[in-house]
């Protein structure tokens, strides 16, 4: 029954910052890959940012230089700090986790928050 909870999203005019939390309900284990998508409004979802315990965060083309992706792994939290906004930043936002450790069992099965919505307007 673990679960993501997300906050943090909201209303902001453009060029201004917003910060979203996504935390899982257990941290008795260790998440491999956590990740930030969204989806505007008749549009696909896309990947905005991930980060792995492994490797180097990746961004999409459009936020880099604007969103910072990091964990926090003692709380099991991701966080999505989001600069100078743009109206076509609007989106729900979902956060996204994937491959669980649990002591020397892993296994791989997806998790995906609640959403949290994003409006940047004009």
């Amino acid at each position: 029954q673990v679960q993501l909870v997300e906050s943090g999203g909201g209303l902001v005019q453009t060029g201004g910052s917003l910060k979203l939390s996504c935390a899982a309900s257990e941290s008795t284990f260790n998440i491999k890959h956590l990740g930030w998508y969204r989806q505007a409004p008749g549009k696909q979802r896309e990947l905005v940012a991930a980060i792995s315990s492994d490797v180097t965060p990746n961004y999409a083309d459009s936020v880099k230089g604007r969103f910072t992706i990091s964990r926090d792994n003692a709380k099991n939290t991701v966080y999505l700090q989001m600069n100078s906004l743009k109206p076509e930043d609007t989106a729900v936002y979902y956060c996204n986790a994937g491959g669980f450790q649990v002591g020397e069992r892993y296994r791989y099965f997806e998790l995906w928050g609640q959403g949290a919505l994003v409006t940047v307007s004009s």
